[in-house]
């Protein structure tokens, strides 16, 4: 049984929502990634997503596009992630790690060789925003084969019939893009988002975690009832920016908002 899989079990029986944190790897540099993993999972993460740095990152808001460049000042590189992977299992065997970007870098080093590196350094899953299933003829199957779970996002513009074609490749989870608009978007619809995921119910048994718009543990915690998992990035990337020169308060800033969300969603 995978970790994700493991994960989302143990939490259902414990009737909890998984908390799943997005940070970019290598911001505000590299020394931090490791650490800053270790501290989210002390504070409540239950899964963490772990953003590849990457120059033209077109799903997401300015917040997380500057963390990009940030750790990219330092030539963080998809090898140095899938390090910082590594490095992380050491001493965590447990929690489930997912990477998030895009597929120029995969494309670069071959997705039977990212997929081995992958599974070696201790991955998970991977996002990857801008393949569809349609053209990820030899991409899934090579995750596949190493035991990786190809995670794909549906928004609230996708139809039924393309959500079942979606769900079909996917495996893990399904990331529910809960607003029309990139990463850091302010509305969110918690009715809205409950009946669109009524209907993703329809189409799949994989959990559903939801993200694009939690904003705090109230955004997390109304989200948390309909949902199996919140994904919470830009509002954790914002403390990132704003403590840039301080690795220290960094991971104080963000142990204490996951910790809020966390209350919230067990409350």
């Amino acid at each position: 049984m995978s970790r994700i899989k493991n994960c989302f079990e143990q939490l259902k029986q414990q009737n909890k929502t998984a908390l799943i944190p997005y940070v970019s790897a290598g911001d505000p540099n590299p020394d931090i990634t490791v650490e800053l993993m270790h501290a989210m999972v002390a504070s409540g993460a239950d899964i963490i997503e772990l953003g590849v740095p990457f120059s033209d990152p077109m799903a997401d808001g300015p917040v997380i596009q500057k963390a990009s460049e940030r750790a990219l000042i330092y030539g963080t590189s998809l090898t140095d992630v899938m390090g910082m992977v590594s490095t992380f299992r050491e001493s965590n065997s447990d929690t489930p790690v997912v990477l998030m970007g895009y597929l120029n870098p995969i494309e670069v080093m071959g997705y039977e060789k990212f997929a081995q590196q992958a599974q070696d350094a201790g991955v998970d899953g991977v996002l990857t925003v801008d393949i569809p299933p349609e053209e990820a003829g030899t991409y899934i199957p090579a995750l596949r084969h190493c035991n990786l779970d190809p995670i794909f996002l549906l928004s609230p513009t996708t139809t039924k019939e393309r959500m079942k074609i979606i769900c079909q490749h996917a495996s893990g989870f399904i990331y529910y893009v809960a607003v029309k608009g990139v990463t850091g978007t302010l509305a969110l619809d918690t009715e809205e988002v409950s009946r669109r995921l009524d209907v993703i119910k329809e189409v799949t048994d994989l959990p559903v975690g939801v993200g694009f718009g939690i904003k705090n543990a109230d955004s997390a915690a109304a989200i948390g009832q309909v949902s199996e998992a919140v994904v919470v990035g830009s509002a954790l990337v914002n403390l990132v920016e704003k403590n840039a020169l301080d690795n220290d308060k960094i991971i104080k800033e963000i142990s204490r908002e996951l910790q809020s969300m966390r209350r919230a969603l067990d409350s």
